[in-house]
């Protein structure tokens, strides 16, 4: 069973930064991707960002404009979101994901697991 726990939430200003972990665990397919996503209050999930887990292939939502970095540590079985020059609309509750979906990174049914979220509030 695969097992997704992020952690990492806080409040923080705007113009700040923030990383946040998700520990992986139960999972052992070469072709597994990670995705980190956000639902902020009456939105849907939003893709965020994604990586593959051996070859660390990183993919990203356009609407960050280059403010989010995704990064995994394999030894540790962690991914991180490294989120820089944070704004109010960045306020979400940011998730965790695993599955095999291949070209279908951006897709949250292609995706087997999901973490419990955690938050993150960027305040003006």
């Amino acid at each position: 069973q695969v097992h997704l726990v992020e952690s990492g939430g806080r409040s923080v200003e705007a113009g700040g930064s923030l990383t946040l972990s998700c520990a992986v665990s139960g999972f052992t397919y070469s072709n597994y991707m990670l995705g980190w996503w956000r639902q902020a209050p009456g939105k849907e999930r939003e893709f965020v960002s994604a990586i593959t887990w051996v070859a660390g292939v990183t993919y990203y939502s356009d609407s960050l404009n280059g403010r989010f970095t995704i990064s995994r540590d394999n030894a540790k079985n962690e991914v991180y979101l490294q989120m820089n020059s944070l704004r109010p609309d960045d306020t979400a509750v940011y998730y965790c994901s695993g599955g095999r979906v291949q070209r279908y990174y951006s897709d949250p049914s292609k995706y087997d697991y999901w973490g419990q979220g955690t938050q993150v509030t960027v305040s003006s």
